[in-house]
């Protein structure tokens, strides 16, 4: 018989107890972990459990086991649910019984600590005010001297132990070890207090974002706010190892905020599942200290660019291709140089490769994502940073690094500064906010009178053609300005929404009431369509 089980169903206590029974044992001692309504002054609508299972499974068997041995119980089990629980409902129960009270006591305890330290189990918190937060459960420090639960001999009869909590009362609080970097005389009690009170925002959770968010976590920075609004792909692992092959399909800011509460529990973690958008970043912008840019959209780092101008909040950008990367640091300090300033008209998507199209190797991205963490902590913590105002280009086939430098004469400062620029930027995008349509399937595009513009190059429309009729237009003819003019309410289609969107707006410059799928093809429920 199993002595662990990991369930989404309900519990049958009567049963649980029935099956642990012994004619030798005179005592009995059990443990339940309920669903309760609030978490430090957090009113909580429910929870949601997740877990390894294999390894749960495979780690629970040799807790209870260990129990059995160390105390001389003549039998033990351990049940832990998974899935989503209601208020009041039994999230963990444990049961030990042995010849003695004694025995059958210190097991259960045991078997408590054990669980909470060494299994791989997150729950997801849901608040009456609407979030959610994700909370590890693997992480409790082993309190030998806490109160223990009830016990009792069977002649005492056979109640279990009520004991109320996420997992009831037994948690101790995680305590951060950060002495490593505290030894650091730049860093010290005090730099780790700034940590501990600063708020960055992360936009993206990809291969540059993983390695900023597991390290700006790890070293103790009080809030985290993540952007994303993709799913987990495979393709994706090689390089995003925040993740694993079982969150494949489920949202990032998901699994990012998951993986958080797992490394570091004491950090506050905010996830934002949909892109910002002009109308929305430069307020999300105003709650953060500073922010780092972690996608591989152009339009985003742009947006980025114009936001923390706009709020004096400091930047961090990064960019990769193939095997090279890319770094700035914009300050937003008035006078020093933005993005705008290097490249003042923002590139059309097609001529930038993302990864999807050009490629890349896994230590690329992780490379130019920690160097962000690391620029990141210094401006965080003030330590010594670059005062030459430049791009830094990193070569990671030759190991070269060079500097660029920046002109803050030129860019921005011509066209009335950067602050100037930024406005002007944010007022444009906002009025561009209608081009993007959502829809499920492209026949309910065809249906709302849509026609279809497939502007993909012909390799990819040869891999993955559209289950409907569409004219395929790509999108460097439609920036190169040799198309014909489009009569009718037209949709433009392409892998991930980047270049319809900017083909979109060129051809409402001429005209046409030209639209844009959201999130391209990956956002489209392709096998809807077949």
């Amino acid at each position: 018989m199993s002595r662990f089980t990991i369930t989404a169903d309900d519990v049958d206590l009567a049963q649980l107890r029935e099956d642990l029974m012994h004619p030798g044992s005179g005592g009995f001692c059990s443990f339940e972990g309920w669903v309760r309504n609030n978490n430090e002054g957090r009113e909580v609508s429910g929870l949601e459990y997740e877990a390894y299972t294999e390894l749960c499974m495979a780690e629970g068997e040799r807790i209870v086991a260990e129990a059995i041995e160390r105390y001389g119980v003549l039998a033990a089990h351990c049940l832990h649910r998974v899935g989503e629980l209601k208020i009041g409902d039994i999230a963990v129960w444990i049961g030990a019984c042995a010849a003695h009270r004694d025995e059958a006591f210190r097991a259960c305890r045991y078997i408590i600590d054990e669980i909470k330290h060494r299994l791989p189990i997150w729950k997801k918190e849901h608040y009456l005010e609407g979030d959610t937060a994700w909370v590890a459960c693997s992480h409790t420090e082993r309190a030998h001297e806490m109160e223990p639960p009830h016990r009792h001999d069977r002649h005492e009869g056979h109640s279990p132990a009520h004991e109320h909590g996420h997992h009831g009362s037994t948690t101790v609080a995680f305590t951060p070890d950060y002495s490593r970097q505290t030894r650091l005389r730049d860093v010290g009690d005090i730099g780790q207090a700034k940590l501990s009170a600063a708020r960055v925002l992360v936009i993206g959770a990809g291969g540059l974002g993983c390695p900023v968010i597991s390290y700006l976590a790890g070293a103790g920075v009080g809030t985290l706010g993540v952007v994303d609004g993709d799913v987990l792909d495979a393709s994706n692992l090689h390089r995003q190892v925040m993740y694993d092959a079982r969150d494949v399909g489920r949202r990032k800011v998901d699994l990012a905020a998951r993986r958080v509460a797992a490394l570091n529990p004491t950090i506050a973690v905010q996830t934002y599942a949909e892109p910002l958008h002009a109308g929305t970043i430069a307020d999300v912008f105003a709650h953060y200290d500073l922010v780092v840019e972690c996608t591989d959209d152009l339009a985003s780092r742009y947006l980025a660019n114009d936001a923390a101008v706009l709020t004096g909040t400091p930047l961090i950008l990064a960019s990769v291709y193939q095997y090279e990367g890319q770094l700035q640091v914009v300050s937003s300090i008035p006078g020093e140089p933005c993005l705008r300033c290097l490249w003042p008209v923002q590139p059309a998507p097609g001529l930038a490769g993302s990864c999807v199209e050009s490629g890349v190797l896994g230590p690329v991205p992780g490379v130019l994502g920690t160097m962000q963490a690391m620029e990141a902590l210094k401006l965080l913590l003030g330590l010594p940073r670059a005062n030459d105002h430049a791009l830094q280009l990193v070569n990671l086939l030759d190991g070269s690094s060079q500097r660029l430098p920046i002109d803050a004469a030129g860019g921005c400062a011509l066209h009335g500064g950067c602050v100037a620029v930024a406005r002007r930027a944010i007022a444009s995008a906002q009025g561009q906010r209608d081009i993007d349509r959502t829809f499920a399937r492209l026949h309910d595009a065809i249906a709302a009178g849509y026609a279809i513009i497939d502007v993909r190059d012909a390799e990819e429309i040869a891999v993955q053609p559209l289950p409907v009729d569409s004219l395929c237009v790509p999108a460097a003819l439609v920036a190169a300005g040799t198309v014909e003019l489009i009569e009718g309410r037209v949709l433009l289609v392409c892998a991930s929404g980047k270049r319809s969107g900017h083909a979109a707006r060129l051809l409402r410059q001429r005209g046409v009431e030209a639209y844009s799928l959201a999130g391209g093809l990956t956002a489209l429920s392709m096998g809807a369509e077949t």
